[in-house]
């Protein structure tokens, strides 16, 4: 029958073939599946991650389908109509680009897992992103936070502890927030195992300010676990909370730094943990670190994610040869 495709025999409710597309749809997502079990098993892919890889390809599986294709079977030409499509359903260009960069790794999975004998995509150009280097915060002003921090309060230790931690080590607000107690350093250690994306663990040095913050902080901690049967999940927390969750939250978090920068003169919307996990990339390759111990030390796993620090740094560079060099003052 034209239109169909045979899936086997008849359950004897004459229920007849299964459509073209219902079954493309069918033979993508076994596909999808395969891809996803690789990224969890080879490359210990997040599960957002996992998710965001399926909602992408799911979403060219079924435009492709519209167009009497399938993943399985996509052409050059069918899959830059995606790519068109998406810019005329008016999704943005990261968002463009994020799905072709999904599809340009699944193609590669389905090469070499000789699914396919080319790759459709390779060819195919998405749009060009410029990505701004973030606005970082000067040595100057991370000291303002750690002045404004100080008090005698309890309160006021763990304030300055979370700030000397996230810039002296660069973690991501999620890495602060459920840093658990066996990651510490220990004896005369200076190094935190942190846990980042994907899983994956990685060391992180700390200076003496850091560890001088850490220290000071654990003799107050025991005052921030609650009294209830949280009590035992709260306490695996290095910065316990008496919450749901039983650790500080992000939205606490930002509310803390929000709360630093008033105090500070700063102005609230340039200081999140992101804000100071910036300052640390910064102000360490300004200081001459390589950007690959740095890409280590922030746990990116492509340097290029890195790289964008490098356009601060140069920025602050030219300032000073426009000031300080002779001729710059003819």
């Amino acid at each position: 029958m034209k239109g169909a495709l045979p899936v086997g025999p008849s359950d004897g409710r004459g229920a007849g073939p299964e459509p073209v597309g219902d079954r493309r749809g069918v033979l993508d997502r076994r596909r999808i599946e395969a891809f996803l079990d690789t990224l969890r098993a080879e490359r210990g892919a997040a599960d957002n991650t996992i998710e965001a890889y399926r909602r992408d390809l799911e979403d060219a599986s079924s435009f492709l389908r519209t167009e009497g294709a399938s993943l399985r079977e996509a052409s050059e030409q069918t899959l830059a109509a995606y790519v068109r499509d998406l810019t005329e359903r008016g999704l943005s260009d990261a968002t463009a680009a994020r799905r072709l960069a999904a599809l340009r790794r699944f193609f590669r999975f389905e090469l070499g897992d000789s699914a396919r004998d080319d790759n459709p995509v390779s060819r195919i150009d998405g749009p060009r992103l410029r990505r701004d280097p973030p606005d970082v915060l000067s040595r100057e002003e991370v000291a303002r936070l750690i002045e404004a921090a100080q008090g005698p309060e309890a309160s006021d230790i763990r304030a300055v502890c979370l700030v000397e931690l996230i810039y002296g080590a660069g973690l991501r607000v999620s890495e602060c927030c459920d840093l658990p107690l066996s990651a510490l350093p220990s004896g005369g250690a200076t190094t935190l195992i942190v846990r980042g994306k994907g899983d994956k663990e990685r060391l992180a040095p700390l200076g003496r300010k850091a560890l001088e913050a850490l220290r000071a902080y654990l003799t107050v901690r025991e005052s921030f676990l609650p009294r209830s049967a949280q009590r035992k999940t709260a306490d695996r927390y290095v910065f316990p909370s008496r919450g749901a969750g039983g650790r500080i939250t992000r939205r606490r978090l930002g509310q803390l730094l929000e709360t630093l920068a008033v105090k500070a003169g700063i102005r609230s919307d340039r200081v999140t943990p992101h804000a100071l996990r910036h300052a640390f990339a910064t102000h360490l390759l300004a200081g001459g670190a390589d950007l690959r111990v740095v890409q280590l030390l922030l746990g990116h796993a492509d340097i290029s994610t890195t790289q964008i620090y490098t356009h601060v740094v140069t920025d602050e560079l030219r300032d000073l040869l426009e000031t300080a060099h002779p001729l710059a003052r003819r």
